[in-house]
């Protein structure tokens, strides 16, 4: 057997999200460009995202992430708030039930909850670190084209970096 982790379940994902749109209200964001559901303070008028909310209040705007859930781990990771409820925490209601309350204190789903924390952290960070950074240097490299040619990277040194060099 090939393990991959699950799917996302596509269908309980649409109903929390519209659940989430329906208790902030339909249309628009908080003024800072907030605009996930999730991250919406319900009932604000006007809408108001949770950082700006507490940063209004003097409060602060990170948030401490059990990455295995409360139930399996005291270990955190400080958070934006508003990642932390649009998408670390939406990512935990994807878990077995079971697993992210482990009222037993099973080991073995501590374990399960551990490995799927680091997982939806990993994707997290890898989005947050690493995808603009992909979408930069295909924007760099199309500029580069139109200004210096198709093949514009030929005779620098970064010519060692082409494939099959």
């Amino acid at each position: 057997m090939d393990p991959k982790f699950p799917e996302r379940d596509p269908g309980a994902a649409r109903v929390r999200r519209a659940r989430a749109k329906r208790r902030v209200g339909i249309g628009g964001g908080c003024s800072c460009g907030e605009t996930r559901p999730e991250a919406l303070i319900p009932g604000s008028d006007p809408k108001v995202c949770a950082a700006c909310d507490r940063r209004k209040k003097g409060k602060t705007t990170v948030d401490d992430h059990h990455v295995a859930g409360k139930a399996n781990s005291p270990i955190t990771v400080p958070t934006p708030v508003n990642d932390h409820r649009a998408e670390l925490s939406v990512a935990q209601e994807d878990w077995p039930q079971e697993t992210l309350e482990n009222r037993e204190g099973s080991p073995l789903l501590a374990a399960a909850a551990g490995v799927r924390g680091c997982k939806d952290m990993v994707l997290y960070l890898m989005e947050k670190f690493m995808l603009w950074a992909a979408v930069m240097l295909e924007k760099l490299d199309a500029y580069l084209r139109e200004r210096l040619g198709p093949k514009w990277w030929v005779g620098t040194d970064l010519e060692k970096f082409a494939p099959g060099c």
